[in-house]
């Protein structure tokens, strides 16, 4: 068993050795960022290349290629990269009306109830926040109800020659009320009569069973339409070049072929190493069991 694992011991290292070598961005693959438009132009003996790409507002601008690179002969360099923004924002005003249930006409007490800002999201698609506008608060009654109570009046009349109840008023006047004589509570003092005379009635009104307070806010809403970034990398090149581009010359898209190819070697290589090595092994025994079938070895 331990032979076994000896033949296997230089494929396994092999394959822990290129493994821990392999870079992680020969593995993984950034995504790939085209041009949606290639425009060239000369002038005074430069040679530009602009190249433009059309990304949203949620994409990386960091995956457009800014390496130097070759075209028909010509090595380019960068020399900016411009940012179009297309999105828009629009703004406008808007009022937003706010009412509020309260058992109170108290205008203090309302305004503690009322939220100090609003943010509003419109049926449109506008978002923004609101500030209250004070004095536009109304207040009125929800409802009204009836009731009743019972008042009451005393009179005094001294000096009656007579405990006589016809004596007294049978009615009198309390708070805008009239009242009628109830009762009468009679003392005598000196041959004559002090009498206290009582007289009551029913009082009614009516009162809120609540109100509704009404208030406007007011301010500016937005709304920011399109999703779109155009970025433009614009190159340079000051003159012609004849010499074979290397491995560090190479253009964008060759560039990342390169690397696609390089990765595909560092993976098939642990398997050839892996293979290579139980190959010799194999070879190795098959040689020994025919030497010792031949009496060269014991």
């Amino acid at each position: 068993m331990k032979r076994k694992w000896r033949r296997f011991a230089p494929a396994l290292a092999a394959l822990m050795l290129t493994l821990a070598l392999c870079p992680a961005s020969a593995l993984a693959e950034p995504a790939a960022v085209y041009p949606a438009e290639v425009r060239e132009s000369e002038e005074n003996g430069v040679h530009r290349i602009e190249k433009v790409y059309v990304l949203s507002i949620r994409d990386d601008p960091a995956a457009i290629p800014t390496a130097d690179f070759e075209r028909e002969g010509r090595s380019y360099t960068l020399l900016d990269v411009i940012k179009n923004d297309q999105t828009e924002t629009d703004t406008k005003d808007h009022i937003e009306v706010v009412t509020v249930n309260t058992n109170t006409k108290d205008m203090a007490a309302i305004i503690q109830q009322l939220e100090p800002a609003l943010e509003v999201t419109t049926e449109d698609g506008y978002t923004g926040t609101l500030a209250p506008d004070y004095p536009s608060i109304t207040v009125e009654a929800d409802g009204y109800k009836t009731s009743s109570r019972t008042v009451t009046a005393t009179r005094s009349y001294p000096n009656l020659s007579d405990a006589d109840a016809s004596l007294i008023p049978k009615t009198t006047q309390e708070g805008g009320r009239t009242l009628t004589l109830t009762d009468v509570q009679w003392q005598e003092a000196a041959g004559f009569y002090n009498a206290t005379a009582t007289y009551s009635g029913t009082a009614t009104g009516k009162y809120a069973t609540g109100y509704t307070a009404t208030m406007e806010y007011k301010g500016e809403v937005s709304k920011t339409s399109g999703d779109t970034v155009i970025y433009t990398a614009i190159f340079a090149s000051h003159g012609e070049t004849r010499n074979v581009p290397g491995p560090q010359e190479l253009s964008a898209p060759a560039a990342e072929d390169g690397g696609r190819s390089m990765s595909k070697a560092l993976l098939i290589l642990p398997l050839a190493v892996l293979l290579g090595g139980a190959g010799f092994g194999g070879w190795k025994l098959t040689k020994y069991m025919k030497d010792k079938k031949r009496g060269y070895v014991k």
